[in-house]
């Protein structure tokens, strides 16, 4: 498919997805959110496809809502454009691929929602990060943010409405790394592109397992675990890796040994 608001790039197995609407911040238009919905929702049939990475570079990611679209709405009409958020979320949430968020801007409101629905973030000096919905007498989107930093630090991220800086977002566990402002791609794409390189039903299984594992009790959570190990333990991919790992191994003790 084209785009006229995403920059598709695809190498070594790393989808890259970069919202491009720059003149408004990357506000998510109703055609912006058509648009990610479309991407993530057929990304899992790319079999070239490993890993994903979710940006929008590294000036931007996203100022949130498109507020003149959400102007124009009332209550009796809203449930169309509503559903258009949660489905664009839903796609990423639940894409078949990891997907890895890199965030070099504002991530506001819908923004942040957006990095929300993504397994790993990693973030420039430059990102800020603020659930706004409540200063706009809208309700914001709890889960999966306390499954993310535990529901006393979502509730506060929720209720006041404050901008974070990508210090504190790291320090309350939302983003896994803080980059240099201007380092954040180069960074993140060679972390993906390594990613990539694992067998790629085992990082959809291991998804699929970090979404399913809260909702179980501990006994079926480590039976499902077991049985997941099982599944690929002693597989041909699995001995080929292992192979390979030694070869490594046996030539750093060699090398340590001159």
């Amino acid at each position: 498919m084209s785009y006229r608001y995403l920059l598709v790039d695809v190498a070594d197995k790393v989808a890259t997805v970069t919202i491009n609407r720059p003149d408004k911040g990357n506000a998510l238009a109703p055609d912006v959110l058509l648009e990610i919905t479309a991407l993530f929702s057929e990304l899992g049939a790319h079999n070239e496809v490993n890993v994903a990475v979710l940006t929008g570079g590294e000036k931007y990611f996203s100022a949130g809502f498109d507020l003149g679209e959400i102007r124009r709405l009332e209550k009796v009409s809203n449930e169309a454009y509503t559903e258009l958020f949660h489905r664009a979320y839903r796609s990423i949430l639940f894409c078949e691929q990891p997907v890895i968020c890199a965030i070099g801007g504002a991530a506001i409101a819908g923004g942040f929602d957006l990095t929300m629905m993504c397994d790993i973030r990693y973030a420039s000096t430059r990102a800020k990060f603020g659930q706004r919905e409540i200063v706009l007498s809208l309700t914001p989107i709890m889960d999966p943010l306390w499954r993310i930093i535990g529901l006393g630090r979502a509730k506060e991220v929720a209720l006041t409405g404050r901008i974070y800086n990508a210090e504190e977002a790291e320090r309350m566990g939302y983003v896994s790394k803080v980059f240099p402002e201007g380092e954040l791609l180069t960074s993140v794409d060679a972390i993906a592109r390594e990613m990539a390189t694992y067998d790629r039903g085992c990082l959809a299984e291991t998804k699929r397992l970090s979404n399913q594992v809260l909702n179980q009790d501990l006994d079926s959570a480590m039976r499902m675990q077991e049985w997941l190990f099982r599944t690929y333990i002693g597989s041909e991919d699995n001995h080929t890796r292992i192979d390979a790992l030694q070869e490594q191994l046996a030539a750093a003790r060699k090398n340590r040994s001159k």
